[in-house]
C-alpha cells in the first residue's frame, strides 16, 4: 500500500490560472505542488487578448515585461466589418476594446513565461485526478490519483477547467453549453503581414472573423458562427477543420480567405463555448472547508467580452494575497494545525468574498451579449439591448479593474 503524500498546497491543473495561482503563492514565500494531467505545458489554444487588468496581474506576478516583448500593442478600439451578402455593401464601424493596455498573446508564451519563473519540482506532469474526497478524521481533501497515488492537500485549489473535477466535489452546478462554437488558428507572414495593429471583425450572416496580429509576422484569427453536429465529428481532424472554415467564409473578403488557407494547420483548433451562468456565481457556494476552485472551473465565459483569461489572473493574484496575509496571523506554537486549518478556510472565505460581485459582473455581460448574438426571437434579443443601455452602458469599464497588489 502507497503511502499518503501530504503537502500544504495542492493546485490542480498546469494551465493559466494554475501556474499563475502557483507562481504568485512563489512570490509570497508560499510553497505549492501543480498536478497537471498532460506530459508537458499545455500549448492548446492559440493566443489570448489581454486588456489592462490582465496586464496589472501579470506585473503583479513580475512577468509582465517579460511578455510584452513578444505581443504588439494594439489599438484601443477594435473594428467591425458588417458585410451584406445580398447587396454586397460594407459598413465599417469602431468600438473602445479596452481602457488601456491591450496586446494579443500566444498562450504558450504566456504559459511558458509563467512557468519559467516556478521553482524545480512545482508542476507534476501526467497527473490526472480521478476524485477528491473529504477525510473523515482532519476534514481535510484527499485526492486520489490515477496512477494509484493519494495525496493529503491542506489547501486545494482546482484550476481544472470547465470539466473540473475538484468542482465536483464542491457539488457546483455544471457548465451549460451555447450554441456557438469557434475555430482558432494562427497564420504565419515571414516577409511581415500588411494588417493594422487592430483587434478587426468581419462579419455576415451570423458569422464572425476576427483577426488579430500577435507580432509584425504573425496573426491570430478565428471565426464564430452556430454550431452544427458535424462540427463534433471534425473537432479532431485539422485538415477537416480549415475546410470547414474555408467553406464557412467563402462570401468573406479574399485577404481573409487567403489568411485561412495559408493557415499553420497544427494550431487549428475547433471548441463549442461552455459557460456557467451568472445565478450560479451569485448564488453558489464555490468554496468547502479549505477547498476552491479559480480559473474556468470557477468562471466559464463565452469570450465576447475577452475575460477568460485575464480573471483568471485576477482569481491568482487574490488567492495568493489572502493565503498570504491570513498565513501570516499565525504565530509559532498558535494552537497547531487545527489553528491554521482555521486560517486557510478564513483565507479561501475572504477570495469567494473578493470575488465572487466581480466574476458576477463580467458573467452577466458575457452572458447577455451571447444571448444577443444567438436569441432566438425579436423580444430577447430587445431585453438584452436593455440590459447592456441599463447597467453596461461603458461596455469596456470591465477592462480598467486593478485587482490589487500581492
Amino acid at each position: 500500500m502507497q503511502a499518503v503524500e501530504e503537502r500544504d498546497v495542492v493546485i490542480v491543473g498546469g494551465g493559466i490560472c494554475g501556474l499563475a495561482t502557483a507562481l504568485a503563492l512563489h512570490r509570497k514565500g508560499i510553497e505549492s505542488l501543480v498536478l497537471e494531467s498532460s506530459e508537458s505545458l499545455r500549448s492548446a489554444g492559440a493566443a489570448i487578448t489581454i486588456r489592462t487588468n490582465g496586464w496589472l496581474a501579470l506585473d503583479c506576478l513580475g512577468v509582465g515585461d517579460k511578455i510584452r516583448k513578444k505581443a504588439a500593442a494594439l489599438q484601443e478600439a477594435y473594428r467591425e466589418v458588417r458585410l451584406d451578402s445580398r447587396s454586397g455593401m460594407l459598413i465599417k464601424t469602431e468600438a473602445p476594446l479596452s481602457k488601456g493596455e491591450v496586446r494579443c498573446v500566444k498562450r504558450s508564451e504566456l504559459i511558458e513565461a509563467l512557468a519559467g519563473d516556478l521553482p524545480d519540482g512545482t508542476v507534476r506532469f501526467g497527473c490526472h485526478l480521478l476524485y477528491v474526497e473529504r477525510d473523515p478524521v482532519t476534514s481535510l481533501p484527499v485526492l486520489q490519483l490515477s496512477n494509484g497515488s493519494t495525496l493529503k492537500a491542506k489547501v486545494l485549489i482546482g484550476c481544472d477547467g470547465v470539466n473540473s473535477v475538484v468542482l465536483d466535489y464542491l457539488e457546483m452546478n455544471p457548465t451549460k453549453v451555447s450554441c456557438t462554437t469557434a475555430v482558432r488558428g494562427f497564420t504565419s507572414y515571414p516577409a511581415g503581414h500588411q494588417f493594422d495593429n487592430v483587434f478587426s471583425i468581419t462579419e455576415t450572416d451570423g458569422i464572425k472573423l476576427g483577426s488579430v496580429p500577435v507580432n509584425d509576422n504573425l496573426v491570430y484569427w478565428f471565426i464564430t458562427r452556430p454550431w452544427t453536429s458535424q462540427d463534433s465529428t471534425i473537432s479532431r481532424d485539422q485538415e477537416q477543420i480549415r475546410m470547414q472554415s474555408l467553406k464557412s467564409i467563402q462570401n468573406f473578403p479574399a485577404q481573409m480567405t487567403e489568411m485561412i488557407t495559408r493557415s499553420d494547420k497544427s494550431s487549428l483548433t475547433s471548441m463549442r463555448f461552455r459557460y456557467r451562468a451568472p445565478w450560479d456565481l451569485l448564488y453558489g457556494r464555490f468554496r468547502k472547508g479549505t477547498v476552491t476552485v479559480a480559473g474556468d472551473a470557477l468562471h466559464a465565459m463565452s469570450p465576447f467580452i475577452g475575460q477568460g483569461g485575464g480573471a483568471s489572473l485576477e482569481d491568482a493574484i487574490v488567492l495568493a494575497r489572502c493565503l498570504s496575509k491570513k498565513l501570516s496571523e499565525v504565530t509559532e506554537g498558535e494552537g497547531g494545525e487545527g489553528s491554521r486549518r482555521r486560517k486557510y478556510e478564513e483565507a479561501l472565505a475572504n477570495f469567494v468574498e473578493e470575488r465572487r460581485m466581480r466574476l458576477f459582473g463580467l458573467s452577466v455581460l458575457s452572458y447577455v451579449i451571447n444571448k444577443l448574438i444567438e436569441g432566438p426571437c425579436m423580444v430577447v434579443k430587445i431585453v438584452c439591448v436593455l440590459i447592456l443601455i441599463v447597467f453596461f452602458k461603458d461596455r469596456v469599464a470591465h477592462t480598467a479593474y486593478d485587482c490589487g497588489r500581492l
